[in-house]
């Protein structure tokens, strides 16, 4: 009778039933240890090896996205004590040359970088610049990522520089013009974020349009 009735049970409706009854092992704990589970050519495992495994494999993702938050935290902690100290060189500038001067050495020194340039145009060289280049260099433009030969020179005159960082600065007489350079041609790639250089950006317009004041 019991054989029997084993037949017509459908898989489907114990996994069902097990899905409504998840405390049906609970109180039949002698079937847990007897279940077994092959999950590779080795042979069998037991149905607590998989919820270990399960649990092992749940705290080392875990783990990792622990790390990644710190890392990134520690990262941004950085970031943040750089850019201070930045602003404050900044603040203390005495003119242009000051600025360029600590803008390019904050560059060079904290983000391994292989050219960083800080000039002011004249709008007949900004736009002598987007003929060159082909891109658009209207007030707050930001460029990022491996760029031509041509371009390259035309921005650096440096044909080892591979990608770059380009940010136009609208200022009350002119432009100025942010390049970072990297002679690694995955240093900085298109879809980069932008939000540092931005920042960086706005402190560096704000300090040069109090010097022209």
């Amino acid at each position: 009778m019991r054989g029997n009735l084993a037949k017509k049970l459908d898989p489907k409706d114990v996994e069902l039933y097990l899905l409504e009854n998840t405390d049906f092992f609970l109180s039949r704990e002698s079937i847990v240890s007897e279940l077994s589970f092959k999950h590779d050519a080795e042979g069998a495992t037991s149905l607590l090896e998989m919820q270990v495994r399960k649990l092992r494999d749940e705290q080392s993702r875990l783990m990792d996205m622990l790390s990644g938050f710190v890392s990134t935290g520690k990262e941004n902690e950085e970031l943040f004590f750089k850019s201070k100290n930045l602003t404050l060189s900044l603040i203390t500038a005495k003119d242009f040359d000051e600025v360029k001067k600590t803008v390019e050495l904050f560059f060079e020194q904290n983000f391994e970088i292989d050219s960083c340039i800080l000039e002011i145009l004249s709008d007949s060289q900004l736009q002598e610049l987007e003929n060159k280049t082909g891109l658009d260099m209207n007030k707050d433009a930001i460029h990022m990522g491996p760029l031509s030969k041509e371009k390259m020179v035309a921005f650096f005159s440096n044909e080892s520089v591979k990608s770059a960082v380009i940010s136009v600065m609208k200022l009350k007489s002119g432009f100025g013009l942010l390049k970072i350079g990297s002679n690694e041609p995955t240093k900085y790639l298109g879809d980069g974020d932008t939000t540092f250089i931005e920042y960086i950006r706005d402190i560096i317009v704000r300090v040069l349009e109090s010097k022209e004041a």
